[in-house]
């Protein structure tokens, strides 16, 4: 009976102690069609204030050093992230342009609390009225951010889906 009632209570700790020391990755991959031809949906992407058009809850983008667009330049993104028109929590991220040469590939990297998250995105002309837009995601995480990584991945990437979806629908309604 001891046995018993030891092993359940040192799973918990042993799945914690998992997670923290092996786990906190998650990376995978996204692609859209969007129907406009690919400089349209390039110049719409690379302007960072088009953001707040397809990205639900962005409140602002400040660019903190160097110039928009450019490679090594630091900005900082507001997010709210609002539940039933009730503000739940702000999150402020910074983004760092890693590599800029569009249409081929746009790296940047973006660090919030607990979480350092790389994103390539890619743009791939289809013909000349349709872009295939790839996205690529890396999330590393620490701390607390470690557990949600582990027990909600598919959250991650139903959100960039949906920007995804939105950007579409963005792009091809201007």
């Amino acid at each position: 009976m001891k046995k018993a009632i030891l092993i359940i209570l040192s799973f918990p700790i042993t799945l914690i102690l998992y997670i923290m020391l092996f786990s906190g990755n998650v990376k995978y991959s996204e692609e859209i069609v969007i129907n406009a031809n690919i400089d349209t949906v390039t110049a719409l992407f690379d302007n960072p204030y088009n953001m707040q058009e397809y990205m639900d809850g962005i409140e602002s983008y400040t660019v903190l050093s160097g110039n928009i667009r450019e490679v090594g330049t630091k900005s900082e993104i507001v997010a709210a992230y609002i539940e039933e028109d009730v503000v739940k929590r702000k999150i402020v991220m910074i983004e760092e342009i890693i590599t800029n040469n569009l249409p081929e590939e746009k790296k940047v990297t973006y660090t919030a609390d607990g979480v350092y998250n790389i994103v390539t995105n890619k743009f791939v002309k289809v013909s000349e009225t349709q872009t295939k837009f790839i996205n690529e995601q890396e999330f590393e995480f620490r701390g607390y951010m470690k557990i949600m990584g582990f027990f909600m991945p598919s959250a991650f990437q139903q959100q960039s889906r949906e920007y995804l979806k939105n950007f579409k629908e963005f792009a091809e309604n201007r």
